[in-house]
């Protein structure tokens, strides 16, 4: 008796398998349109993220200096005393370095210390994402 059944499956005449070419433009344009406005937002996020990203690590840097002194009694000349000196001032025994992959550059001297970061760049100076970001210009944030 299942044998017997048929089903039939015709396409009718309204119904298509394939887009007309400008059925395709018009979804290209569209897209286009949604990514011209869209990219620009994105794009400047990924540099700012790195900026707050930067101050994160300098807070980090601080207070390892900060529990530095507490145990020395003094700041160290420079930061590769917070991993040399066997006081577990970093979980990884291993400086950290900024998100653009450069050292952190620490001074000191009679008014205090000073943490910074060249930015993208890696150099003195610079705008937008190549300036320099200092630990204090992050604590006034």
């Amino acid at each position: 008796m299942l044998h017997n059944m048929r089903i039939d499956l015709k396409q009718t005449g309204s119904s298509r398998g394939a887009f007309s070419l400008m059925e395709l433009m018009i979804v290209i344009i569209i897209l286009g349109l949604l990514a011209a406005l869209v990219m620009p937002n994105l794009i400047g996020q990924s540099e700012k993220a790195k900026q707050g990203l930067v101050c994160t690590q300098m807070e980090s840097i601080r207070g390892a200096l900060d529990s530095y002194k507490l145990d020395n009694g003094r700041y160290p000349n420079d930061l590769n005393a917070l991993i040399s000196s066997g006081g577990g001032y970093f979980k990884n025994p291993i400086l950290p370095k900024d998100p653009w992959k450069n050292h952190f550059i620490y001074t000191r001297d009679g008014k205090g210390i000073n943490i910074i970061s060249l930015g993208a760049d890696g150099q003195e100076g610079g705008n937008d994402e190549d300036r320099d970001i200092t630990y204090a210009e992050c604590i006034a944030r």
